[in-house]
């Protein structure tokens, strides 16, 4: 029987790893073995490129993409939209005899030049204040972007404006990676451990949902929004828990296969893929790198699910909640520190009790947690995610931390005189001979919490499917830094001492007496929880543009200053970006659903009376009264609710025309729920778009 399996060997397989990127194989090939050693220096210890390099692994660079088919290059950098930018120019350059030559500098491969006046900047800039610089980040490998018959050079940068200001996603972050490995290398100095390099690292899973693309060339809302602005849950979605985990249609899995392929290529160490809990949705989780390395590559996820879906005739929705009523789309951030020689600070070791370097961490966190619960909670604020945080199986509004029982046991210790146990791992008979007997771990995991510990990292899973990691990952380190440093200089008068022991241990007690109220165990969809939360004094923060507002206030930008992570005006530029493209959206949102109750449902709708009234009157003609009352009770239900229709969309358009951000978001919900008891009585053959019933099912082909 033929089959279509491809033929991999593993030999395959390690070859196409990194295929696509100019990585440390590609290096080793290309360039002499000093520059090799000097670009690895950069690269796994920071510090700035050495500049007599740079000509030499421009050109490395521009024959290895040229041998790839490549005839352009592009700065490829992360502005504060939605989205990547690029501008593309041609390795040709004129010989002045008539003919071409191939060109690429080292002063071209560290510096590019794109308009600026654009790309949003919050007020930094103005319109006709055009130049902007993006700068080279090594670290981070240049890859081959393909289409059908291009293939581009694209090489990984920050964007920054005329005059100095960060306008991008992944400057901040690369601050906040310095800020953070600085006050951690002081804190493990304290222990008199001197690491090469600290790193924080991230490994982010991707949730998206797939929809036929047919289906999806009906619907205007998800076109212009990413969202159903209308529609009904229909009678079996995800009640029966059947897709979770379940066996992977074959359309998708070779839409899987497609997608890991080329994530391998470009060296993104996609791990795992399955079955999301709601129909027609699934995740990707790669494994962990460093922050800057796994934005990039998550923006790359990004872009590769939704161009492969598109040759299976599917369309990748990314929106936080596409669907109401069923499960949103996150990113679970797993998020760490580590050195080559400790790997993760994070990790508790056999006996956590004992282990004061990991508890320090533990406790950093903790207190850095709880005191910008606030500001982690904006890092994560925008439209789409207002509407998924709380909902179905979504964290909740309030930022809290879930240890696991062996862990909060130990905190408990501490804060009652001294931890002396950790509960650890026990072994589970399953009752079958023929099963292993299987090590259970200490501590179960809690999917309701925003920010669980895992093992050897936190996750941070409120973080929405459709942003970039870059933002919340600044916050992160940022206020991990904050801690980190008051816990190195509280520290530094007794290292090497014979107190430090003690001293150190009565600052990890202090920490967890202080901040214990962010730690919650227990379910975090509850009500008991938000009330409890309230009580506790922590912040339920519901919306965006009440999140916000924590970026303005004088202890946060004093905060993001004192770190060298943004200045006052890079700060205050990113809240108002985020506040105008809040309120652009909705408003992009209210027009078009305006656009649909006009042009969609009420000519449907119309259509709907004509019929029913033709079969009152044909009943009524014929002289007979049967059917008369049924016929007549749906012309009065559809009727009523055609009326109410037409007054939701007056208010609706008034709403748009105050420019009132609430006001559209009110008569949206009030327009819905009039449209969507329509959808439960008109005739199916009449109802102008696909149904949720139809979309959320993904057919072989």
């Amino acid at each position: 029987m033929q089959t279509n399996t491809p033929t991999n060997s593993a030999e395959q397989l390690e070859s196409l790893y990194g295929s696509e990127t100019f990585g440390v194989k590609t290096m080793k090939k290309y360039l002499s073995k000093d520059a090799f050693r000097k670009m690895m220096t950069t690269i796994e210890k920071g510090g700035r490129l050495d500049p007599t390099i740079a000509d030499e692994v421009a050109q490395a660079m521009m024959v290895w993409a040229i041998s790839k088919g490549a005839t352009h290059y592009t700065h490829w950098f992360q502005p504060l939209s939605e989205a990547t930018a690029e501008k593309h120019d041609s390795f040709v350059e004129p010989d002045g005899k008539g003919g071409m030559i191939c060109e690429f500098t080292g002063k071209s491969l560290i510096q590019g030049e794109p308009d600026a006046s654009s790309f949003p900047s919050g007020g930094i800039r103005a319109t006709f204040e055009a130049r902007g610089y993006t700068a080279w980040d090594p670290t981070s490998p240049a890859f081959i972007k393909r289409t059908a018959n291009t293939a581009t050079l694209c090489i990984p940068t920050a964007f920054c404006s005329y005059t100095g200001e960060a306008l991008d996603k992944k400057t901040p972050l690369l601050r906040s990676m310095a800020a953070v490995a600085r006050q951690a290398t002081r804190v493990l100095n304290c222990f008199g451990i001197e690491p090469s390099v600290v790193e924080s690292n991230l490994g982010a899973e991707q949730e998206y949902f797939l929809i036929d693309r047919d289906l999806y060339l009906q619907r205007p809302d998800l076109i212009e929004t990413g969202r159903t602005l209308f529609g009904c849950l229909p009678p079996k979605h995800q009640q029966m828990e059947d897709h979770y985990f379940g066996s992977i249609k074959e359309r998708v899995l070779e839409f899987m296969a497609a997608v890991d392929r080329e994530l391998w290529a470009l060296g993104v160490p996609a791990k795992t893929r399955h079955n999301e809990v709601a129909p027609g949705q699934f995740e990707l989780a790669p494994l962990f790198e460093p922050s800057n390395v796994a934005v990039d590559h998550n923006v790359m996820i990004m872009d590769i699910l939704e161009r492969q879906a598109l040759k299976f005739n599917l369309v990748c929705l990314l929106h936080e909640k596409p669907y109401a009523g069923v499960n949103g789309s996150g990113k679970h951030n797993n998020w760490s520190l580590s050195t080559p020689e400790l790997g993760s600070l994070l990790s508790p070791g056999k006996t956590p009790h004992s282990n004061l370097l990991f508890l320090t961490f533990l406790a950093s966190v903790i207190r850095a947690i709880d005191l910008h619960a606030d500001l982690l909670r904006a890092s994560i604020s925008k439209a789409g995610n207002d509407h998924r945080l709380g909902a179905q199986e979504a964290p909740p509004a309030i930022i809290s931390i879930f240890l696991g029982d062996q862990l909060m046991d130990i905190i408990e210790q501490i804060k009652h005189g001294g931890a002396k146990s950790s509960a650890g791992k026990t072994m589970m008979e399953l009752g079958v001979d023929t099963l292993p007997v299987l090590p259970k771990d200490a501590t179960d995991r809690n999917r309701t919490s925003p920010f669980a510990f895992t093992g050897n990292k936190f996750e941070f899973r409120a973080v929405g499917s459709s942003q970039t990691c870059a933002w919340p990952m600044s916050i992160l380190n940022t206020i991990v830094a904050e801690t980190l440093d008051e816990v190195a200089t509280k520290l530094e008068p007794y290292a090497g001492t014979p107190e430090f022991r003690a001293k150190a241990m009565e600052l990890v007690t202090e920490m967890v007496v202080k901040h214990d109220r962010v730690l919650f165990n227990g379910n975090g969809y509850s009500e008991e929880w938000v009330a409890e939360a309230e009580r506790r004094g922590l912040p339920h923060i519901r919306t965006t543009l009440e999140a916000l507002e924590v970026l303005s206030r004088p202890d946060t930008i004093a905060l993001f200053q004192k770190y060298g992570v943004l200045t006052e005006a890079e700060l205050l530029a990113r809240k108002e970006i985020q506040v105008e493209s809040y309120v652009k959206l909705i408003d992009i949102e209210a027009k078009t659903c305006l656009n649909m109750l006009e042009t969609i449902y009420k000519p449907a709708i119309a259509e709907q009376m004509t019929e029913i009234c033709g079969t009152v009157a044909a009943i009524q003609s014929a002289g007979i009264r049967a059917g008369l009352r049924a016929a007549t009770d749906k012309a009065e239900r559809v009727g009523a609710l055609y009326d109410e229709m037409l007054d939701r969309t007056a208010e609706l358009a008034s709403a748009i025309e105050k420019g009132c951000t609430q006001a559209e978001l009110d008569c949206m919900a009030a327009a819905r729920v009039t449209v969507d008891t329509l959808e439960t009585i008109v005739d199916a053959d009449l109802w102008p778009v696909p149904t949720y019933a139809e979309m959320l099912n993904i057919h072989s082909k």
